[in-house]
């Protein structure tokens, strides 16, 4: 398997607002986790009129840091990259507080029942009082915020670019602890794909996602990330050709050095790289669903 320079070193104490570069802030929440790392980073920008950015989970601790870490500041937008309870659902009562709008690409992808909810679970109740399009700009006091819509771990996944310092907020994209999952019906393997090839075409010099640290060499890393999924996709070719044709034999072959606990997860990974290779035309599905069902080469 291709590797991966991950970055893990972080330095914070929960509930303090950390200045972490001129306009940047940086809040996070007691919501450690597998899929968390050390919690929600929920992070500030500007300085007397500020913006918001993924005010985290329904956390009375966390809204208190952050109402602490805003006291004598006008809050004028609040943005959310996408729509799991990591990041979202503080935003109802953020905006309560402050009376600022919430900025997002819009609500959750798929309604209750349509799906398995990613990792963190889906939040249905957020809904964004202006819904941005990629490219979007949205201008504050001594700041620059452009949307940057990058489907793959959500349909609705956003980031957002800091123009005065090239920096991108990456939400879950891309993060420097771990890879992102991509859980399907509404984590999509192919558009994560061209949503990491995306942000190689931009000139972005530092990434800050919502769990972990910053990511200071970011299309070196983003590639990294692109390598390693094709090699994910190698792996299942190699799968078949040995005649194993579902994907709990795959997990069981790909995965064998894993924590077993963490097969769950990986076979919904290996899901979700099955259904862009059969929209790229290399294997077929010969019977049953996406998840439990058989494949077959095309070629």
């Amino acid at each position: 398997m291709a590797g991966i320079n991950f970055v893990h070193e972080i330095k914070f104490d929960y509930g303090a607002c950390d200045q972490v570069s001129p306009l940047i802030r940086r809040v996070i929440a007691n919501n450690p986790g597998p899929f968390t790392y050390t919690g929600s980073g929920t992070y500030i920008i500007g300085k007397g009129k500020v913006a918001v950015i993924d005010p985290g989970p329904r956390n009375e601790e966390h809204l208190a840091a952050l109402t602490a870490a805003l006291t004598g500041e006008e809050v004028t937008h609040i943005f959310v990259t996408h729509t799991h309870n990591d990041h979202s659902p503080l935003a109802r009562e953020l905006k309560e507080a402050t009376g600022a709008k919430t900025y997002a690409f819009g609500p959750h992808g798929t309604g209750k029942g349509e799906g398995a909810a990613a990792e963190g679970g889906a939040d249905y109740d957020f809904e964004p009082d202006v819904r941005l399009k990629d490219g979007e700009i949205c201008k504050g006091e001594g700041w620059t915020i452009e949307a940057v819509h990058t489907p793959g771990h959500l349909s609705n996944h956003m980031c957002f670019a800091l123009r005065e310092e090239k920096a991108l907020f990456s939400g879950d994209h891309v993060m420097g602890w771990s890879t992102s999952v991509i859980v399907p019906p509404d984590g999509d393997m192919k558009a994560y794909f061209a949503s990491l090839e995306k942000l190689l075409a931009r000139d972005d010099e530092i990434y800050w996602p919502t769990h972990g640290p910053a990511i200071t060499d970011p299309k070196t890393f983003v590639q990294s990330f692109i390598t390693h999924r094709r090699a994910r996709e190698d792996q299942i070719l190699a799968c078949l050709k040995a005649g194993q044709t579902n994907i709990k034999d795959m997990v069981a072959e790909m995965y064998k050095d894993v924590d077993p606990r963490l097969h769950g997860p990986a076979s919904r990974s290996v899901q979700a790289h099955l259904i862009h290779m059969v929209e790229t035309d290399r294997v077929s599905l010969v019977s049953g669903d996406t998840l439990g069902g058989e494949y077959a080469l095309l070629s």
